[in-house]
C-alpha cells in the first residue's frame, strides 16, 4: 500500500518513520509543513494527484493547550485540529483513501469513574480539546473512509514531551512541582506507532468508519509519571505534589482521563506494553541519543 504521513517531524511522525524501515511491502510519504501545508486543500489535491495514496495518517496538530486560549492562538487551534482533517478527509473521499487521524483524550471533560470508551460522550473543556473534538465531527460527516485514533500523554525520544522536560529539569533543580490531581494513561509514541501498523496490516484497503482508543496499559498520575522518571534514570531531583489549581494552567485540563483500549486489542490482536515498561525503553533511547 501507498501511505502518506503528514506531520511527520513530531513525535509520533518520527516514530512511524523508524517503524517503516522495517515494513517494506508498503511505500511511504512521510511530509511536514514545509513540504505538504494540510491547511490549505489545494495544496493537499496536488499531492493525491497521480500518487494514489491509499492510507493517510495524519499526525499533524496544533497542541500548545494554554497557548490555545489565547484569542491571537485559537484561529491558528482551528485551522490546524478542525479545519485541515476536512480537508484531508475531503480529498481521501475523493481519492478512495483511508484516513487516519490521531485525535487526544482532552475531548472529554475528565468526570468519568471509569476509562473511557469509544462511544463516550465527548465534552471538551478547553479550546485545544474543542478543535480536536469539531476535527473529529468534520471528518464523521465527510463520508470518507476513515479511524480516529484518541491518544494521551504522548512522550518519546523525538521532539519535546514531559519525560524529556523532566529529565532536562533533574539536572537544573533540586526539586520539581508537579500536579497530583490528574489521572490518565501515558503513551509511548513508538506503541501508538506499531499499533496503527498492526491497524493497516488488519484492515488493509477496506472501507472503515470507525474510533479506537490507545494508550499503554496502567492508570498514573503525572506526579507519580514524574517519580518514576527520576527513578528509571536514577536522578536525585525530588517531585513535590501539587494541585491542578495551584499549578495555574490556563486551560482546562480532564482531571480524569484515562481510556479502555478493549477494542483496539481485539480489533489488532496487539498486546499494549504497561506504561512503566514502555517508559524504560524509551528512556532508554534518550540515554544513548
Amino acid at each position: 500500500m501507498i501511505i502518506l504521513v503528514t506531520g511527520s517531524n513530531g513525535q509520533l511522525g518520527s516514530e512511524l518513520k523508524k517503524i517503516s524501515t522495517t515494513s517494506t511491502e508498503h511505500d511511504w510519504y512521510f511530509t511536514d509543513v514545509d513540504t505538504l501545508n494540510i491547511c490549505n486543500k489545494d495544496d493537499i489535491e496536488l499531492f493525491f494527484k497521480d500518487r494514489n495514496i491509499d492510507i493517510c495518517i495524519n499526525c499533524a496538530a496544533y497542541t500548545a493547550v494554554d497557548k490555545a486560549e489565547d484569542d491571537e492562538e485559537k484561529e491558528k487551534a482551528k485551522i490546524i485540529n478542525s479545519d485541515a482533517p476536512l480537508f484531508l478527509a475531503d480529498i481521501c473521499k475523493k481519492h478512495n483513501s483511508i484516513l487516519i487521524h490521531i485525535s487526544t483524550d482532552y475531548v472529554f471533560d475528565g468526570t468519568s469513574l471509569n476509562p473511557y470508551m469509544e462511544n463516550d460522550t465527548i465534552n471538551p473543556q478547553s479550546v485545544y480539546g474543542k478543535t480536536k473534538a469539531d476535527g473529529e465531527i468534520n471528518i464523521i460527516n465527510s463520508g470518507c473512509s476513515y479511524i480516529i485514533i484518541r491518544t494521551a500523554w504522548l512522550y518519546s525520544s523525538f521532539g519535546n514531551n514531559f519525560v524529556k522536560t523532566m529529565l532536562r529539569l533533574a539536572s537544573e533543580r533540586d526539586y520539581v512541582n508537579v500536579v497530583d490531581d490528574q489521572s490518565g494513561n501515558p503513551t509511548w509514541a513508538y506503541d501508538l506507532a506499531f499499533s496503527i501498523l498492526m491497524i493497516i496490516q488488519r484492515n488493509g484497503k477496506n472501507p472503515i468508519h470507525d474510533i479506537f482508543h490507545f494508550t499503554n496499559e496502567g492508570i498514573t498520575n503525572w506526579y507519580n509519571f514524574a517519580a518514576a522518571i527520576f527513578d528509571i534514570s536514577n536522578k536525585e531531583c525530588k517531585v513535590k505534589p501539587i494541585s491542578t489549581k495551584d499549578f495555574g494552567s490556563k486551560a482546562k485540563r480532564p482531571a480524569f482521563s484515562a481510556m479502555d483500549k478493549t477494542k483496539i486489542k481485539e480489533f489488532t490482536g496487539i498486546k499494549i506494553p504497561f506504561w512503566r515498561d514502555s517508559l524504560i525503553k524509551c528512556i532508554e533511547e534518550i540515554n544513548n541519543k
